[in-house]
């Protein structure tokens, strides 16, 4: 690894080889007729668009999956050329733009298409996924007149091509299936409103794949699981395959000292020392996205479980050590040490929230680090601009 790729001790690493081996898992496990199509929005849910993108297609995936038209783009700047599909709205001004770089935008109103239709005055097609509202309560069409409504103008504008129709569940990560079987009903209902039916049709995210892989149609869009990361808690111990968590996040001992009984620690002066004892400082903070509310949660050092003590800093934070330990050490806030292991959903367990965010959360002044077979095949800095 080059010396200059970052200069701060605290990076994150993306094992690809667990990227690879959820798409597979996961290809292997759905009916052969269904595609993997690979959700790496959010910057590939905090890891790294373009390089999980790559891993995600190597290992089968056929499609990919983005939030917005700029995310897409940015892929087709990374060199990827497979599908891309955006998942929410996009201007209607911005469909020439989509045109352009052959990415598929949604349909989710008539008023949309009317005035992408009035806008667009180029000649290579344009190709449109439309969503239908079930009840998540986003975006998509649920009156079926609006939806003939649709169909009916994409048939009489030449450069517009339905390509896919979709939905998105609710509750497909929960025990209690009543309102996901609800959905579904309502899914198959919206789809006899349609004369023709589109090429792809997708219903099934992570949990659905993973849970009803009969119930997907012809394609899933895999997203949490991708990353190793199981849907919720709640269906953990009914997965069909290992998961294999690809994120972990690190970062070193950058000053260790001793403080004295009675002596305190960190803004507000929360903590105070109840004996003699080791401080190490951690040059991690909230602008990482390791927030004040993680005071007293532990990370890993030498293998031992080691409290944050005092609030946590913009750019630092602070342990109790069980003894003097060198400054360089290697901290473990995300991952494993000898046997030592901390979880993503034990930090979300710790913040009362979901696994997604906290890997959405760490920010991108991280460095990430991208491992294949063990070994470092790229480090990405937005902070020196690579």
């Amino acid at each position: 690894m080059d010396s200059s790729s970052f200069y701060r001790d605290t990076w994150v690493e993306i094992d690809l080889d667990c990227i690879y081996q959820n798409v597979a898992n996961m290809k292997s496990y759905l009916p052969n007729r269904v595609e993997v199509m690979a959700v790496v929005k959010a910057n590939a849910y905090g890891h790294g668009d373009v390089e999980v993108a790559k891993t995600a297609l190597e290992a089968g995936a056929t499609y990919l999956a983005v939030a917005f038209l700029d995310e897409a783009i940015s892929l087709r700047r990374g060199g990827i050329e497979a599908p891309i599909l955006v998942l929410g709205a996009s201007r209607p001004s911005d469909v020439v733009v989509a045109a352009e770089n052959n990415i598929a935008l949604t349909v989710f109103n008539k008023e949309w298409l009317a005035e992408a239709q009035q806008l667009y005055k180029g000649n290579k097609s344009v190709l449109f996924h439309l969503k239908l509202d079930t009840g998540m309560g986003r975006l998509g069409v649920k009156d079926k007149a609006e939806l003939l409504s649709i169909l009916e103008a994409i048939d009489h504008y030449p450069y517009f091509e339905l390509e896919g129709v979709f939905t998105h569940f609710a509750t497909a990560d929960e025990i209690d299936t009543s309102y996901f079987e609800e959905q579904y009903h309502s899914f198959l209902q919206m789809l006899e409103w349609m004369p023709l039916k589109p090429k792809m049709i997708h219903c099934g995210n992570s949990a659905t794949g993973l849970r009803f892989p009969d119930m997907v149609f012809n394609a899933v869009r895999l997203g949490i699981g991708m990353y190793g990361m199981t849907p919720s808690l709640e269906i953990k111990d009914q997965l069909p395959y290992e998961l294999h968590e690809a994120f972990s996040f690190h970062s070193r001992l950058v000053h260790v000292k001793q403080i004295a009984k009675g002596e305190k620690v960190s803004y507000g002066a929360t903590f105070t020392a109840d004996e003699d004892m080791w401080v190490g400082t951690v040059p991690v903070g909230y602008a990482d996205g390791w927030i004040r509310k993680l005071q007293d949660t532990y990370v890993l050092v030498e293998g031992e479980r080691c409290q944050i003590i005092g609030r946590v800093c913009m750019d630092q934070f602070m342990v109790r050590l069980p003894r003097k330990i060198p400054t360089g050490t290697k901290v473990t806030l995300i991952g494993g040490q000898n046997d030592e292991y901390i979880h993503v959903d034990d930090i979300a367990k710790s913040l009362d929230t979901i696994n997604y965010e906290i890997t959405c959360t760490i920010s991108f002044r991280v460095p990430r680090i991208f491992l294949k077979n063990k070994s470092i095949i790229e480090v990405r800095n937005p902070l020196l601009k690579q």
